[in-house]
């Protein structure tokens, strides 16, 4: 046997502990995935099924932190002269490796991070938002990941964890700005932060009811009413059904009863207006506790449940103006956590208050608006935009009109407040959802433990009371709350019932198919009919193609599309009247008048033929943008820069230099020989088209054709892709930068914007088909955009969109207009119309901040403009938008909605735009349209800038069906209605 020194066993010592190290790693489950790159959704979703399992959960150890930063095993406490420092659990390495690369942070223990670090506005409050969807899931779950690390001793210190919260809310609310711009997400989510010892009963009371329906269906009807509208009457319910089924129950199901129980009785304790007294020791500013005072001593002994509803609302909205003025962030807190309890109160007494007659009915509604704005689901202005229709109650009468349109506001206080929850919410939902699907249900439950709830069922009684009124009734399946779908646009249709939850931008859609979207993916192809919960906007380009080509398109409600899921796959008919009611129903309950609709379509396919016979192919060279104008669309050039040539005549500040690439310039490069093919390119695309015809002619279905189109085509656009642009051309367009941008090519940033003959057409608009390239700086990046716009118009979705709706579709000839890049503050549309609302005289605009506003579908700022006065249809709800740095691409921003988009100034200036518009194009286009205008615009320091002019389209057939005006109601809008009547 070989003896080895001192020194080799040693060595070989350290050797071998390392290799064992490596070993006993590689072991680990899915250690391997400790690696560069982030985690996969199915490495996430496997991940969490273990830490299910696991007796620690997300933490592998616990340990004493120490104030001088140093760290401690649990039974070596930190020195009394360095601090107490604080104990609990440390995460599993692969927990802060997720954390590092995937930015998903689970089992969030408060007291291990900073305040600045877990606020974070930089990551849009990401960590905080986490923390929250955290604590959701482990109500509805469990434990979730902590299932069985909930009772891993020590992991988190509760006292440590409201201390943590205290200096949290403290911290923040030292900030004047944070209460301006995130008042709302402040205050939700001190529902979930530990910062005092009382807990949020109805948040935990709808948890632990949706925890045993999700066990025990039979008694999902006892969930629905705890959380829609919770009564003390739901007390005796429970107690009954846990009696009649005991029996068959499991001991720890028969536990979940009693502690429901248990939380519904402390829930619905009376409430003690004296209770509020141990807040005035707290309260250090003499005017919030004198407030407070004089609140307590009017509501004091009060049995009338509508006056203490009245009251709390009107305090919560006190309290809401008053945290902005020199208050200590202690003080505030202090009134925050009063506002909660108020909001509480509200949302447990609201259906006591019973509405004798529609005055008292419009009074509830409006304070319960009042109190979701105080709660700030509503920003301050957006509350100052309803309050005046809110308070019509005053009056002594109003006539139908009238009262529909408080309705409208009422309506509008819902979505508004129901999409400050999205705005906020819908991301890091979407993010859980991915690897744990009960993560869908984070948002609705927001929205359900809050006052939107009273206030939507509220509004909703008053709609079924106008639609009885006015016989504008909806026939929506079998749907409850059928007063909250509206018409956007007019038309019928029949097909499959598709129902799409959450956002899905790549969702593959057929033509002849009715789809009910959380949110319209923003590049939809067509389809038969849509209907949406977030409807995005009114001059979105998936609104305005529905517009266009008379699809039927709706709003909807988050309930209304639960209740239609149990229909989808069903053959439906589907019709939206020239007023806004809506039918809906199963197909084989269609009338013969509503068949023939069908039949003479089948018969009659109106399609448009793209005029080309004037189309001017020779000129193949860069063109000055100013030396085009409106004759030249469809000629030399496309609509888009033809008509922003004609706008530089007419306002030569307002519109930027700019440069065409016309139609022959693209023409002469399809022209040269296709590779692989021994011939052009051009003969390529028309060799697809002879072929597609000829198989039809052979019988082949219409599917199939399609399917052998779009794979051609694939091929052109990879092969167009990959051409070499003429070198006489380049030095062209080399020039024209140097010559009409003031820069050499590679040295500005630029928009490519695709240009084609088939857009804005007298019957067919094309809006947003086909690709612009935003904000490009780099030489080979333009060049490439410009063989990249040239292929988009052979894209699966542009390409559908014009076979569906085009005599003519392979006649397409894609121009580009090159314009230098402006870095807006905020754009948007305007169309020279009312839409919906309003007259033909008055103005929809809508606008987002930031480039590209509005015309993708965003939730943006919405409003009807008229000569003398404004009004917000929509307030801005996204949390992103682009800004356009000189360097080239997008600089994504977070936005806060504590004012509006639009200025006076921005109004008056867009009014004057839309004057002069209709008074000077047709006069400088000797044109004889009549119609109103599309035009997209932006603003930058107070400057209006022209980006785009269209003729704005819409469907003439549904407009003006019989079938529609036959079903759209006749109202007697001047009807007076005293406000006395009985509901």
């Amino acid at each position: 046997m070989k003896m080895i020194s001192r020194k080799e066993a040693c060595s070989i010592s350290k050797v071998t502990l390392f290799k064992v190290l490596i070993g006993l790693l590689l072991l680990q489950p899915g250690s391997q995935r400790l690696r560069a790159q982030q985690y996969s959704v199915s490495d996430l979703a496997e991940r969490i099924e273990e830490f299910k399992k696991d007796i620690r959960g997300p933490y592998k150890d616990i340990r004493w932190f120490c104030t001088d930063g140093s760290i401690r095993a649990p039974k070596d406490p930190c020195p009394e002269d360095i601090g107490p420092g604080v104990q609990h659990a440390r995460y599993k390495d692969v927990v802060a490796d997720i954390a590092k690369k995937n930015g998903i942070y689970l089992g969030q223990i408060l007291a291990y991070h900073t305040s600045e670090e877990f606020w974070n506005p930089g990551k849009n409050f990401s960590r905080l938002k986490q923390y929250q969807i955290d604590q959701y899931l482990r109500t509805v779950d469990n434990g979730w990941i902590n299932r069985k690390g909930q009772f891993y001793r020590g992991s988190v210190q509760a006292e440590d964890e409201a201390a943590w919260g205290q200096t949290f809310y403290k911290n923040i609310l030292s900030e004047e700005e944070n209460l301006r711009k995130h008042f709302f997400l402040i205050r939700n989510s001190m529902k979930d932060i530990p910062y005092a010892e009382d807990e949020n009963l109805g948040q935990e009371m709808r948890s632990r009811s949706k925890v045993i329906s999700d066990l025990l269906p039979s008694f999902m009807d006892l969930r629905v009413k705890i959380h829609s509208a919770p009564k003390p009457a739901d007390i005796p319910d429970v107690e009954r059904f846990l009696a009649q089924n005991r029996k068959t129950l499991n001991p720890d199901l028969t536990k979940q009863f009693d502690d429901l129980i248990k939380v519904m009785k402390e829930f619905h304790r009376p409430f003690d207006i004296k209770s509020l007294s141990g807040y005035l020791k707290k309260l250090k500013n003499e005017k919030f506790r004198t407030a407070l005072s004089g609140f307590m001593e009017a509501h004091a002994g009060i049995e009338d449940k509508a006056a203490l509803i009245q009251g709390s609302s009107e305090f919560m909205w006190e309290i809401r103006q008053g945290l902005l003025t020199e208050v200590t962030p202690s003080d505030r807190l202090v009134m925050l956590e009063i506002s909660l309890k108020l909001e509480e109160v509200i949302f447990r007494y609201e259906s006591d208050w019973k509405p004798e007659n529609l005055r008292d009915q419009l009074k509830k509604i409006c304070n319960l608006g009042l109190a979701s704005a105080a709660s700030g689901y509503l920003e301050v202005w957006e509350w100052e935009q309803l309050v005046s229709a809110l308070t019509a109650y005053e009056k002594p009468s109003l006539t139908l009109e009238e009262l529909t349109f408080v309705l409208e506001r009422s309506r509008s206080a819902v979505e508004w407040s129901t999409s400050m929850f999205k705005a906020h919410f819908e991301e890091v939902s979407e993010l859980y959802a991915g690897f744990e699907p009960l993560a869908h249900g984070f948002v609705d439950d927001r929205i359900r433990g809050s006052l939107v709830l009273q206030l939507g069922r509220a509004v909703g009684e008053l709609g079924d009371y106008i639609a009885r009124e006015s016989n504008l009734v909806n026939k929506v399946m079998d749907l409850k709350n059928q007063s909250s779908v509206r018409g956007l646009n007019p038309g019928y249709a029949m097909g499959e019932l598709v129902v799409v939850e959450g956002l899905k931008e790549e969702l593959e859609v057929s033509s002849d198919k009715i789809y009910v979207f959380q949110r319209p993916p923003s590049d939809l192809k067509p389809v038969a009919g849509i209907a949406t919960v977030a409807e995005g906007n009114l001059v979105s380009h998936v609104q305005l193609l529905a517009r266009n080509l008379g699809i039927p398109n709706a709003a909807l409600s988050d309930s209304n599309l639960e209740g239609l899921k149990k229909y989808a796959g069903t053959t439906i008919f589907y019709a939206v009247s020239n007023k806004g009611n809506v039918i809906l129903k199963p197909a084989d309950q269609m009338t013969s008048e509503e068949k023939a609709l069908f039949e003479v379509k089948s018969r009659k396919q109106e399609k448009i033929a793209v005029p080309v016979k004037d189309i001017r192919l020779d000129v193949r060279e860069v063109l000055n943008m100013r030396s085009v104008d409106a004759s030249n669309s469809g000629k030399l050039c496309g609509p888009k820069a033809a008509n922003l040539g004609q706008l530089k005549k007419m306002f030569p500040d307002e519109v930027v230099e700019g440069l065409v690439i016309p139609f022959g310039v693209f023409k002469m490069h399809m022209d040269r020989p296709m590779p692989e093919t021994g011939g052009s390119y051009w003969d390529y695309l028309n060799a697809v088209f002879r072929e597609a015809d000829k198989m039809r002619e052979e019988g082949t279905v219409e599917g199939k054709v399609e399917e052998f189109q779009l794979e051609k085509l694939k091929t052109l656009r990879g092969a167009i892709q990959s051409m070499t642009l003429d070198p006489d051309f380049v030095r062209d367009l080399e020039t024209g930068f140097t010559s009409v941008l003031g820069a050499d090519l590679g040295k500005i940033p630029v928009f490519l914007r695709s240009d084609t003959n088939m857009e804005d057409l007298k019957d067919f608009t094309g809006a947003g088909l086909n690709l612009t390239i935003f904000n490009t700086v780099d030489r080979e990046k333009i060049l490439k955009g410009i063989k990249d716009v040239w292929a988009s118009p052979y894209t699966e979705r542009s390409f559908k969109w014009r076979q569906k709706y085009l005599l003519n579709p392979e006649n397409v000839f894609p121009s580009i207009l090159v314009i230098p890049s402006v870095d807006v503050e905020y754009s948007g549309v305007m169309i020279t119309k009312g839409i919906n609302v309003g007259t033909e005289k008055d103005l929809t605009v809508a606008f987002s901040r930031g480039a590209g506003g509005a015309v993708d579908g965003q939730a943006a700022e919405t409003r009807l403009i008229t000569v003398q006065s404004d009004l917000l249809l929509a307030p801005a709800r996204e949390i992103y938008y682009n800004r356009l740095p000189e360097t080239g691409g997008t600089e994504r921003r977070i936005a806060s909605f504590e004012e509006p988009i639009l200025n006076n100034r921005n109004k008056a200036d867009i009014r004057s735009l839309a004057t002069s518009l209709r008074e000077i194009l047709p006069r400088e286009t000797d044109s004889d349209y009549k119609g109103a205008y599309d035009v997209e615009l932006g603003f930058r320091d107070d400057k209006l800038w022209l980006f785009q002019i269209r003729p704005f389209v819409e469907n003439k057939r549904a407009l003006g069906s019989a079938y529609l005006e036959s079903i759209t109601p006749k109202i007697r809008k001047d009807k007076v209605i005293q406000l006395s009547t009985k509901l």
